[in-house]
């Protein structure tokens, strides 16, 4: 078993959107071409900005690895994005934040949902970690995990 990665967490600003904004052209443009979901500019500006309140830059070390964006609201919190940085996917790092993520939403006694872009492989993760699709729309399905 891998050991669990050392990770520091900062809340995101408007003052990080530029980088934010290069971290989903880098991670999600081929999922967006595959799902054909609008991948301009704007669209991914629009989905930085969408609940930025929410978003966490993680660090391990001095280096950011990725964003984590959960909002916590009521008895079912959204898991809104989860990005990791090319260089460090497949490496267990999107599993270790979605699970910690599940045992203090279990603490919560909260259940979790999600959108996913149809052919994502992000998906496979989910489904590791638990989650069901519980619907569809054209683009995404969508996921739920109840403690």
């Amino acid at each position: 078993m891998e050991a669990a990665p050392e990770l520091s967490f900062r809340p995101a600003t408007e003052a990080d959107i530029p980088t934010l904004l290069a971290l989903r052209q880098q991670t999600m443009t081929p999922h967006l071409e595959r799902a054909g979901a609008p991948r301009d500019r704007d669209a991914n500006l629009a989905r930085v900005n969408y609940r930025l309140q929410d978003a966490l830059l993680v660090y391990e070390g001095a280096a950011l690895v990725g964003l984590f964006k959960v909002a916590r609201d009521g008895p079912e919190w959204t898991l809104v994005q989860v990005q990791i940085v090319p260089g460090r996917q497949g490496q267990g790092l999107g599993g270790h934040l979605v699970r910690a993520l599940q045992a203090q939403a279990a603490q919560a006694g909260c259940a979790i949902t999600l959108e996913v872009l149809k052919g994502n492989p992000a998906r496979r993760l989910y489904e590791r970690c638990g989650f069901a699709v519980v619907g569809e729309n054209a683009l995404e399905y969508c996921m739920r995990w109840s403690p």
